[in-house]
């Protein structure tokens, strides 16, 4: 078990407001309404739970990464546009998913390059786009945490939360500083965990062993569990964990720090 050292090119994540807004929109995305929506409902209880009022657009669907991604930035483009009027305050854009967050924040502007008032609408959504962790570490600031039972965990961060969104410092920082909390770091934590959206479709056994190195690096750890904010990293490394029969599974950091605020129940084991 060793300690990695971020990336020297890594972003600098959104910096806190100066103030905490008095309310934010949520864009739920759609691995998370369909596979996880407990999440979605516990990124919302923790950031009310933090003084901030949440706004969930109805008509919210996907990102368009998943097209883009594949070759289809029509298609991409298609999803985007019949988004682009849902947040017409200029409150924050929360986004549980490091994925999704850096599909909006960098690719939505490309998308709309050429289209004068489609692209002044996406580059403003753009630069409210924030990652779950990097808002909520933001809103929590030098508040002491509740203290809970000890445990040690793991943090995967998504391959565009880490290189897009530049949120793998802030996980950490604000794992780290949670009372009871020991932070393990195992030997493949900057490497993809082999979801990539259409990738682990099209390249199934690629995919497989790249989940395979770092399920086997999370387990090396001894660790309690691992989190992540992306729930397509949690789907493929907690299925390889069920496969392999190992007792250790992935928790949405949101529904994670729902628990450690004292309000969310433990995750089955």
């Amino acid at each position: 078990m060793a300690t990695i050292p971020a990336p020297a090119t890594l972003p600098d994540p959104t910096p806190g407001p100066a103030a905490p807004p008095a309310e934010v929109y949520l864009f739920a995305t759609c691995l998370l309404d369909l596979f996880a929506p407990q999440a979605g409902l516990d990124a919302i209880e923790v950031i009310e739970r933090l003084g901030v009022r949440v706004s969930f657009p109805i008509g919210q669907t996907c990102c368009g990464q998943p097209a883009y991604t594949s070759g289809f930035p029509d298609d991409a483009r298609a999803v985007a546009a019949a988004q682009l009027d849902l947040f017409p305050e200029p409150w924050p854009i929360v986004v549980p998913s490091g994925s999704c967050g850096g599909m909006i924040r960098h690719h939505w502007p490309r998308l709309f390059a050429d289209d004068p008032l489609r692209s002044a609408k996406a580059a403003a959504i753009a630069a409210r786009t924030v990652e779950f962790t990097d808002f909520v570490a933001g809103l929590l600031g030098d508040r002491p945490a509740p203290a809970g039972a000890a445990e040690t965990l793991c943090l995967h961060t998504s391959c565009s939360a880490r290189r897009e969104m530049g949120t793998h410092r802030v996980g950490r920082d604000l794992l780290a500083r949670l009372p009871g909390v020991t932070l393990a770091v195992h030997d493949h934590e900057p490497e993809c965990c082999g979801f990539g959206g259409t990738f682990s479709v099209k390249q199934p056994d690629i995919s497989a062993a790249m989940a395979a190195d770092k399920v086997e690096a999370i387990l090396a750890t001894g660790c309690d569990r691992f989190v992540s904010a992306d729930c397509g990293c949690l789907m493929n490394l907690n299925l390889t964990l069920e496969k392999r029969g190992a007792s250790v599974r992935g928790e949405h950091i949101a529904s994670f720090l729902l628990r450690r605020l004292g309000s969310g129940e433990e995750p089955a084991r």
